[in-house]
């Protein structure tokens, strides 16, 4: 079974109706093995905290929707073994160090990298690595 490494971007869309949403549940349903960094929770957990700040959702949503992604078929990687490779990712490529941590998940396991994160996309598409990022709605 092929497997990816998703990002935050495309794991949200599993949980609330954005743009992009029903792609990000096509990567769910595809019975691939998804794989994120472990900081893929913090990122959800904060995509979610500024929602309710801005009052897009309820506290309780919002604590529903983590209810629900713990349980999620998702096997996380620590970071603490992922950041030297990220590290040198980030440098050698000029992004954060936290998509570098996708990225560095990618060349570890030789897999690809789904995202919905435009502006990531955009800034890495067309870099040696690019080849190895998929755009959430390239995905069959």
């Amino acid at each position: 079974m092929t497997a990816f490494v998703v990002d935050a971007s495309v794991a949200i869309k599993w949980f609330l109706p954005e743009i992009h949403s029903e792609a990000a549940s096509r990567v769910l349903r595809s019975k691939r093995a998804l794989l994120a960094p472990d900081l893929v929770w913090a990122e959800v957990g904060n995509t979610l905290w500024k929602k309710v700040r801005r009052n897009e959702i309820t506290a309780e949503e919002a604590y529903g929707i983590l209810r629900d992604f713990i349980r999620f078929p998702l096997r996380t990687y620590a970071s603490k073994t992922l950041l030297p490779a990220a590290w040198e990712l980030a440098d050698q490529f000029g992004i954060t160090v936290y998509d570098s941590l996708y990225l560095a998940l990618v060349s570890g396991r030789g897999r690809s990298l789904v995202t919905a994160d435009r502006k990531f996309y955009e800034s890495i598409h067309k870099k040696p690595i690019g080849s190895r990022v998929v755009w959430v709605e390239d995905m069959k």
